[in-house]
């Protein structure tokens, strides 16, 4: 039998259910078992209004979110830089991405007053906040001050 402190809940990016996973079985490509797809996809995931307070408080890791818009050159710059340390480093965390312009209640209610702005939060709390593009290196430097990678 599998102790509960080993297992570790992931938030399925495709249909927002909710999959508690053995830790150690994070790298070998899971995938839901409502929707089948899988669950690290090594992108971020586009959270809206809706789905944004699930991801954030019911994840059971760290989750990165770039709160971006479409008419935001900095963010456009970032965003390769972005999808490329997701590739990297999922899933020892969790990638999003919130449209500001779409979805703006979540922005507000965090107070994101410039884009890109990145937030960490783990257990549905922020422990880390950091504004302006950032390219790979930056990204994964910044993070690795915030959470073991």
């Amino acid at each position: 039998m599998t102790d509960t402190s080993d297992k570790v809940q992931v938030v399925c990016g495709h249909c927002d259910s909710v999959v508690g996973l053995p830790r150690e079985r994070l790298g070998e490509s899971p995938r839901c078992p409502k929707c089948h797809f899988a669950l690290f996809e090594g992108k971020p995931l586009s959270l809206t209004a809706t789905n944004f307070d699930k991801h954030v408080s019911r994840g059971g890791l760290p989750l990165v979110v770039d709160f971006w818009a479409p008419w935001c050159g900095p963010c456009l710059a970032m965003a390769p830089f972005y999808e490329s340390t997701a590739r990297q480093l999922e899933p020892r965390l969790r990638f999003a991405k919130l449209d500001t312009e779409a979805n703006p209640a979540p922005a507000a209610r965090f107070n994101i007053r410039s884009i890109p702005t990145l937030i960490v939060f783990r257990d549905g709390k922020e422990i880390a906040r950091q504004s302006g593009a950032m390219d790979v290196a930056g990204l994964t430097r910044w993070l690795g001050s915030v959470v073991t990678l």
